[in-house]
């Protein structure tokens, strides 16, 4: 049975943890220690050299009682700024930090969670299959640690990602995959004020490209976002160069790879209209995954969630998580919904209610998947 006060201390301790991104060492230290007591075999990858941050991701395997499918339980270590001397508040029911901070529920309610949920198979001896523990590094920001995650230390055959806003009971079927662009326009720089028909302006003439750039919304599963533009140095100098970040996102590969498309030749093309030169860059920061209702992870999720008498919601995700890398890995992996509210933000809270029903939640499953086994 879930212990409501030790998950909410615990919960507690975690988000007072400084645990920026690439900066997860003291968290990733104090869960190896918590695992291992709990009988997890711990193991940290070796994505801090490729990441140059000072933790890997820690992958923990908890031999089970019974055969049944491996399970894997995923949640992240690392939180966006600022979470530095965060002071959690409870008021009517209500989990915040004091306004200064954020309060860092992503993803510790997901990590507190897991916790808990351990703590409760061994002392109460409930029979479970083969588990895997991933609590994964530099999530945010581009999802980068699971992307360099050692995937010859995975085994399991189905997941959940604890990570993302709304209730516990929503399920999130389908996500879009990303795209970065990243693109350079040079001009010509001269004195701004002297000579400057000798010079070439690159933020004008980005300025001209940008007015045929796709934005926002483009359809109901594609959106687009130029996020940063940095260029010129000084009001009397013709700007010579201009840096420009953008994103394409769709949860339809063929729209994605479009989109991008698109966005490349208006850079290009701009390039030869404005007689500047331009560089495309291209990342792929992780690829789109959709998940049938049908499938057992989904309905193994749906199932014990009617059990505990929460409403089951199917979602398409607008975001993506560490469940599009496990996806691409060949493990069936659905997100589920921890009850974060407004995140990234220092008005982000969470309700105890949905803390603890993600623990009951993630417990119910990890029994009907041993229940699997004994069938």
């Amino acid at each position: 049975m879930i212990k409501e006060k030790r998950l909410l201390d615990e919960f507690l301790r975690l988000v007072q943890i400084r645990c920026s991104t690439r900066q997860e060492r003291k968290v990733a230290d104090l869960l190896t220690k918590q695992l291992t007591e709990l009988g997890c075999t711990v193991q940290e990858d070796n994505a801090a050299k490729k990441l140059n941050s000072d933790t890997g991701n820690l992958i923990a395997d908890l031999k089970g009682s019974i055969k049944a499918p491996v399970l894997m339980l995923t949640a992240h270590m690392d939180c966006v700024e600022p979470c530095e001397n965060i002071h959690p508040q409870i008021v009517d029911g209500i989990i915040r930090s004091d306004g200064s901070t954020i309060l860092g529920a992503d993803d510790k309610a997901g990590v507190a969670s897991i916790l808990e949920v351990l703590r409760v198979l061994k002392e109460d001896n409930i029979p479970h299959g083969d588990l895997q523990i991933v609590f994964t590094v530099a999530e945010e920001g581009g999802v980068n640690g699971s992307k360099n995650l050692d995937k010859t230390l995975l085994k399991a055959d189905l997941g959940y990602t604890l990570d993302t806003h709304g209730a516990p009971g929503k399920i999130v079927i389908k996500a879009p995959g990303q795209n970065k662009i990243f693109v350079k326009v040079k001009g010509t720089a001269a004195h701004a004020g002297i000579a400057p028909e000798k010079g070439n302006n690159a933020i004008m003439a980005v300025a001209k490209m940008l007015t045929k750039m796709p934005q926002g919304r483009i359809d109901e599963e594609t959106t687009c976002n130029v996020g940063r533009i940095k260029g010129g140095q000084a009001t009397n100098i013709v700007a010579e160069t201009v840096e420009v970040d953008c994103e394409a996102r769709s949860r339809d590969k063929v729209k994605l790879d479009e989109l991008t498309k698109n966005i490349c030749d208006i850079f290009e093309r701009g390039g030869r209209e404005t007689r500047t030169q331009v560089d495309v860059e291209v990342r792929k920061a992780y690829d789109p995954y959709e998940i049938s209702p049908n499938s057992p992870v989904v309905q193994i999720a749906a199932q014990a969630a009617q059990k505990i008498n929460l409403p089951v919601l199917l979602e398409e995700s607008g975001g993506g998580s560490d469940a599009n890398f496990f996806n691409s890995y060949g493990i069936l992996c659905a997100v589920l919904g921890i009850g974060t509210t407004n995140g990234h933000t220092t008005a982000e809270f969470i309700k105890e209610k949905d803390l603890y029903d993600t623990a009951r939640l993630t417990l119910q499953i990890v029994k009907d998947v041993a229940d699997m086994g004994i069938k």
